[in-house]
C-alpha cells in the first residue's frame, strides 16, 4: 500500500461521486487506530481499492470478488473514512469510522501557574490531556489522578474522569514555601511539573526605635507572611516620620529579613512604617 498528497484525495473523492454506484462493500462499521481489518468485495477480475479519510488517502491494486486484508497501521488517524473500489466495469463503496486505540500512550499535562503565593485555595490548576499512541485524542472516559506535593503540608490528591479526553483540577498552594511536584498520572504514564510557591505579602511588620546620636535608629522585627515564610530580601518597607507640617519618607530593602534605617530625631515626631498595603505599628518619638 501507499499514500498519495492529501490534495489528491480530494480529486479522487470527486471522481468517484460522479461514478455510477453499483454495489456496497462489506466492511466493519469502526475499527480502533491502526487494527487490522477486512473488506469483502463482489465481481470478478482487478480494480483499484481507494481508502480516504482525515490525512490519509490510500490506493491499492486489488482483486475482485474476494476478502481484502488491510494490515496493522494502515489507518492510524482517527475520523470518517469513505472506501471504494473502482474497476472498468462498476464501483463498490462503504466507509468506516476509526476510533482512538484504547490504551493510553502519551499525556499532555498543563500546571498553571508555574510560580504563585503561599496559602492561596484552588490556585493552582492542572489540565491533563489523554492520547493514544498515534496521537489521537482518546475521547472515551478515563480515571487521571493528580497528586500536589507541597512542602511542609501532606501531598493533596484528586482523581477525575476526562470528558472528551480533557480532566482538570484545582489545588491550594502550601503554607510554606518551596518547590511542589504536581504529577497527573493515567495507567502508567505519568507526566511531573513543578509548581513554584513563594511567600505571599508581609502579614506583621513591627518596628523599635532608639536614640542613634542626633538620630532616631528605626529596625523592624524579622518580617514574614501570614503563614510564617520569612519575607524574601529586596522588599521594600517604607519608613515615614511626621513633624510637625513636614512629612519625611524612606524606603528601605530588607536585608537578612529585617531593614533598618537612621531618620532625624524630632521630639514628638509620628513615625510609620508600611510594605506595600501593609500597615505596621507607630511610634511617637519623645525624649
Amino acid at each position: 500500500m501507499r499514500e498519495i498528497p492529501t490534495l489528491l484525495a480530494g480529486l479522487a473523492l470527486g471522481i468517484t461521486s460522479a461514478l455510477a454506484q453499483s454495489g456496497d462493500l462489506t466492511i466493519p462499521k469502526s475499527i480502533e487506530a491502526g487494527a487490522a481489518f477486512s473488506i469483502q468485495c463482489s465481481g470478478s477480475g482487478k480494480g483499484t481499492l481507494y481508502i480516504a479519510g482525515p490525512g490519509q488517502m490510500i490506493k491499492q491494486d486489488v482483486q475482485l470478488g474476494g476478502t481484502i486484508a488491510i494490515p496493522v497501521g494502515t489507518l492510524y488517524n482517527a475520523g470518517h473514512y469513505s472506501v471504494w473500489i473502482a474497476s472498468d466495469s462498476s464501483t463498490q463503496s462503504g466507509s468506516l469510522d476509526v476510533l482512538p486505540a484504547q490504551k493510553p500512550s502519551d499525556l499532555t499535562f498543563i500546571a498553571k501557574p508555574s510560580r504563585l503565593p503561599v496559602a492561596l485555595h484552588n490556585a493552582i490548576t492542572g489540565s491533563a490531556y489523554v492520547f493514544d499512541t498515534y496521537g489521537n485524542l482518546i475521547t472515551a472516559p478515563m480515571q487521571v489522578s493528580f497528586q500536589l506535593s507541597n512542602p511542609g503540608a501532606p501531598a493533596q490528591t484528586r482523581t477525575v474522569e476526562t470528558r472528551n479526553g480533557a480532566a482538570w483540577t484545582q489545588m491550594d498552594s502550601s503554607p510554606r514555601e518551596g518547590k511542589a511536584q504536581f504529577v497527573a498520572r493515567v495507567g502508567d504514564i505519568s507526566s511531573t511539573r513543578i509548581v513554584g510557591q513563594v511567600p505571599g505579602d508581609p502579614c506583621t511588620l513591627k518596628m523599635s526605635a532608639k536614640p542613634a546620636g542626633n538620630k532616631i535608629q528605626l529596625v523592624t522585627e524579622p518580617v514574614r507572611d501570614c503563614s510564617g515564610n520569612a519575607i524574601p530580601d529586596g522588599t521594600i518597607v517604607t519608613f515615614t516620620e511626621t513633624y510637625n507640617d513636614s512629612k519625611s519618607t524612606v524606603d528601605v530593602p530588607l536585608k537578612k529579613g529585617i531593614a533598618s534605617v537612621q531618620m532625624p530625631a524630632h521630639n514628638g515626631a509620628t513615625i510609620s512604617v508600611a510594605s506595600g498595603v501593609v500597615l505596621g505599628n507607630q511610634i511617637r518619638w519623645a525624649q
